[in-house]
C-alpha cells in the first residue's frame, strides 16, 4: 500500500514547490508535470500518479511556481524557469531513497520534459503527453492577431475570459520566452 505525503522543495529561486509523493517503498520514482495554468491536483496528473502507484512504482506530482499551491507568480511562457523547476525537484530525490526513472509531463509540462531531457540528458524515459510541437502555434488564438503589435506598444497582455474577467498578464518577456524556446534534441533518449 503506497503512503501519499506532501513534499517541499525549494526551487533556484527561493521560492517553495509544492508536491505529493505517492510512496510505494519502491526505489524507482516517476516526476509528472502539469499542464499551462494547471496544478499537481488535476485528474490527469492524480490519475498518472495513482497508476504507477498500482504499479508499485512511486510516483511525485507537483506544481511548477505560480500555480497551485506553490510559491511565486504565474508567468505566459516560462519553458526555461520550469525546466528549472523541475531540476530542483530531481536533484532533491537525488540520493534520497528514490531514484527518478522517468520524467512524465501533459500538454505544456510535455515541452518541459522534453527540454530538461535535451538540456540535462540525465533521465533516459521522458514521455510527453500532449505538448506542442510547434510553440509558435496557438499564440494568436489566445492573444489576438495584433499580439506582437500590442505588446511592443504596452508591454504586456492582458488575458481576459469570455466574462471579460481578468486571468492572467502576458509579459513581453514571457512571450519571448515562448517564442525563443528551440526545438528540443531528444535523439539520445532510450526507446
Amino acid at each position: 500500500m503506497a503512503c501519499q505525503r506532501r513534499v517541499v522543495i525549494q526551487n533556484n529561486h527561493g521560492e517553495k514547490l509544492v508536491g505529493i509523493l505517492h510512496d510505494t517503498g519502491s526505489d524507482e520514482l516517476v516526476i509528472v508535470c502539469h499542464g499551462f495554468r494547471s496544478s499537481k491536483e488535476r485528474i490527469p496528473m492524480v490519475n498518472l500518479a495513482t497508476a504507477f502507484e498500482k504499479e508499485r512504482i512511486s510516483a511525485f506530482r507537483f506544481d511548477f511556481a505560480g500555480n497551485g499551491e506553490s510559491e511565486g507568480s504565474f508567468q505566459y511562457g516560462n519553458y526555461r524557469r520550469e525546466t528549472g523547476d523541475l531540476r530542483s525537484v530531481v536533484q532533491y530525490f537525488h540520493g534520497k531513497e528514490h531514484t527518478v526513472t522517468a520524467i512524465i509531463g501533459h500538454s505544456k509540462g510535455g515541452n518541459v520534459v522534453l527540454l530538461y531531457a535535451s538540456k540535462y540528458r540525465d533521465i533516459h524515459t521522458v514521455v510527453n503527453i500532449s505538448g506542442r510541437f510547434n510553440l509558435d502555434k496557438g499564440i494568436e488564438g489566445r492573444l489576438g492577431r495584433d499580439f506582437l503589435q500590442r505588446i511592443k506598444q504596452k508591454g504586456y497582455i492582458d488575458v481576459k475570459n469570455r466574462r471579460g474577467k481578468f486571468e492572467y498578464r502576458v509579459t513581453e518577456e514571457s512571450l519571448m520566452d515562448r517564442l525563443t524556446t528551440e526545438g528540443f534534441d531528444c535523439s539520445w533518449i532510450n526507446g
